[in-house]
Protein backbone atom coordinates (compact mmCIF):
# COMPACT_ATOMS: atom_id res chain seq x y z
CA UNK A 1 0.00 0.00 0.00
CA UNK A 2 1.31 3.67 -1.18
CA UNK A 3 0.08 6.92 0.57
CA UNK A 4 1.09 10.20 -0.57
CA UNK A 5 0.17 13.36 1.51
CA UNK A 6 -0.16 15.92 -0.79
CA UNK A 7 0.06 19.51 1.39
CA UNK A 8 0.29 22.75 1.22
CA UNK A 9 2.64 24.45 3.19
CA UNK A 10 5.31 22.98 5.56
CA UNK A 11 4.49 22.19 9.28
CA UNK A 12 6.42 24.41 11.67
CA UNK A 13 7.08 24.57 15.66
CA UNK A 14 5.41 22.19 17.64
CA UNK A 15 3.53 20.09 15.55
CA UNK A 16 6.54 18.73 13.27
CA UNK A 17 7.29 15.58 16.40
CA UNK A 18 3.96 14.45 16.65
CA UNK A 19 3.49 14.77 12.21
CA UNK A 20 7.14 12.97 12.50
CA UNK A 21 6.00 10.19 14.71
CA UNK A 22 2.55 9.22 12.96
CA UNK A 23 4.25 9.29 9.93
CA UNK A 24 7.00 6.79 11.17
CA UNK A 25 4.10 4.63 12.83
CA UNK A 26 2.31 4.54 9.27
CA UNK A 27 5.54 3.03 7.65
CA UNK A 28 5.09 -0.08 9.01
CA UNK A 29 1.70 -0.50 7.02
CA UNK A 30 2.47 1.36 4.13
CA UNK A 31 5.11 3.07 2.02
CA UNK A 32 4.28 6.94 2.97
CA UNK A 33 5.35 9.52 1.04
CA UNK A 34 5.28 13.60 2.36
CA UNK A 35 5.11 16.13 -0.64
CA UNK A 36 4.99 19.46 0.02
CA UNK A 37 3.78 22.63 -2.43
CA UNK A 38 4.72 26.09 -1.71
CA UNK A 39 2.18 28.13 0.11
CA UNK A 40 1.12 31.50 -2.33
CA UNK A 41 0.95 34.76 0.08
CA UNK A 42 -2.07 35.26 1.43
CA UNK A 43 -1.83 39.01 0.28
CA UNK A 44 -2.14 37.72 -3.46
CA UNK A 45 -5.91 37.42 -2.28
CA UNK A 46 -7.64 34.13 -1.62
CA UNK A 47 -8.64 33.02 -4.98
CA UNK A 48 -5.21 33.82 -6.41
CA UNK A 49 -4.21 31.39 -3.00
CA UNK A 50 -6.11 28.35 -4.34
CA UNK A 51 -5.56 28.67 -7.98
CA UNK A 52 -1.61 29.28 -7.58
CA UNK A 53 -1.90 26.10 -4.92
CA UNK A 54 -4.20 24.22 -6.65
CA UNK A 55 -1.71 24.32 -9.76
CA UNK A 56 1.29 22.99 -7.85
CA UNK A 57 -0.96 20.04 -6.61
CA UNK A 58 -2.52 18.77 -9.26
CA UNK A 59 1.22 18.17 -11.08
CA UNK A 60 1.33 15.56 -7.88
CA UNK A 61 -1.69 14.13 -8.68
CA UNK A 62 -1.34 10.59 -9.85
CA UNK A 63 -4.12 8.86 -12.62
CA UNK A 64 -4.82 5.60 -10.87
CA UNK A 65 -4.49 6.42 -7.59
CA UNK A 66 -7.44 6.89 -4.88
CA UNK A 67 -7.31 10.87 -4.86
CA UNK A 68 -8.84 12.12 -1.31
CA UNK A 69 -9.13 16.26 -0.50
CA UNK A 70 -9.77 17.24 2.83
CA UNK A 71 -12.90 19.82 2.34
CA UNK A 72 -15.18 20.93 5.06
CA UNK A 73 -17.78 20.29 2.68
CA UNK A 74 -16.90 16.64 2.25
CA UNK A 75 -17.94 13.42 3.80
CA UNK A 76 -17.07 12.81 7.01
CA UNK A 77 -15.87 9.34 8.31
CA UNK A 78 -15.50 7.56 12.05
CA UNK A 79 -12.19 6.09 12.26
CA UNK A 80 -13.91 2.56 11.95
CA UNK A 81 -15.85 4.00 8.58
CA UNK A 82 -12.67 5.51 7.51
CA UNK A 83 -10.66 1.87 8.11
CA UNK A 84 -14.16 0.23 6.09
CA UNK A 85 -13.50 2.74 2.77
CA UNK A 86 -9.96 2.27 2.74
CA UNK A 87 -10.19 -1.70 3.00
CA UNK A 88 -13.09 -1.60 0.51
CA UNK A 89 -10.93 0.58 -1.66
CA UNK A 90 -8.13 -2.21 -1.62
CA UNK A 91 -10.59 -4.59 -2.68
CA UNK A 92 -11.16 -2.55 -5.72
CA UNK A 93 -7.85 -2.63 -6.41
CA UNK A 94 -6.35 0.49 -4.87
CA UNK A 95 -3.29 0.26 -3.24
CA UNK A 96 -2.17 3.94 -3.85
CA UNK A 97 -3.69 6.17 -1.98
CA UNK A 98 -3.53 10.49 -2.19
CA UNK A 99 -4.82 12.05 0.22
CA UNK A 100 -4.91 16.21 -0.76
CA UNK A 101 -4.41 19.19 2.08
CA UNK A 102 -5.11 22.67 1.10
CA UNK A 103 -3.18 25.71 2.79
CA UNK A 104 -4.72 28.44 4.88
CA UNK A 105 -7.62 28.91 2.31
CA UNK A 106 -8.76 25.39 0.94
CA UNK A 107 -8.63 23.90 -2.26
CA UNK A 108 -9.15 25.47 -5.39
CA UNK A 109 -11.53 23.81 -7.82
CA UNK A 110 -10.16 22.40 -10.17
CA UNK A 111 -8.53 20.03 -7.48
CA UNK A 112 -11.99 19.39 -6.27
CA UNK A 113 -12.37 18.21 -9.08
CA UNK A 114 -10.06 16.10 -9.92
CA UNK A 115 -10.69 13.80 -6.62
CA UNK A 116 -12.71 10.27 -6.21
CA UNK A 117 -13.79 11.43 -2.36
CA UNK A 118 -13.63 14.65 -0.75
CA UNK A 119 -13.75 13.62 3.35
CA UNK A 120 -14.58 16.34 5.99
CA UNK A 121 -12.15 15.56 9.59
CA UNK A 122 -15.17 17.54 11.68
CA UNK A 123 -17.56 20.13 11.35
CA UNK A 124 -14.46 22.26 13.31
CA UNK A 125 -12.21 23.97 11.64
CA UNK A 126 -8.59 22.95 12.13
CA UNK A 127 -5.37 24.79 10.83
CA UNK A 128 -4.08 23.10 7.86
CA UNK A 129 -0.84 21.98 9.77
CA UNK A 130 -2.75 20.39 12.53
CA UNK A 131 -5.47 18.58 9.77
CA UNK A 132 -2.13 17.35 8.65
CA UNK A 133 -1.11 15.41 12.22
CA UNK A 134 -4.84 14.85 12.30
CA UNK A 135 -4.59 12.89 8.80
CA UNK A 136 -2.02 11.32 9.73
CA UNK A 137 -3.08 9.62 12.89
CA UNK A 138 -6.64 8.58 11.30
CA UNK A 139 -5.06 7.12 8.73
CA UNK A 140 -3.13 5.23 11.33
CA UNK A 141 -5.95 4.34 13.31
CA UNK A 142 -7.65 3.28 10.46
CA UNK A 143 -4.79 0.64 9.02
CA UNK A 144 -4.74 -0.67 12.65
CA UNK A 145 -8.53 -1.24 12.87
CA UNK A 146 -8.38 -2.97 9.51
CA UNK A 147 -5.92 -5.18 11.03
CA UNK A 148 -7.87 -6.13 14.39
CA UNK A 149 -4.60 -4.74 16.43
CA UNK A 150 -5.63 -2.88 19.62
CA UNK A 151 -5.49 0.52 19.19
CA UNK A 152 -8.93 2.27 18.71
CA UNK A 153 -11.04 2.20 21.64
Amino acid sequence: MRIDLICVGKVSGDLQPACRHYKDLLQSYAKVRLQEVRETPLSQGHDRVRKEEGKLIVRHLEGRACKIALDAGGRQMSSPGLSRFLAKQKLHGKNHFQFILGGTVGLDGSVLESVDVRWSLSRLTFPHQLARCIVMEQLYRALRIEKGEPYHY
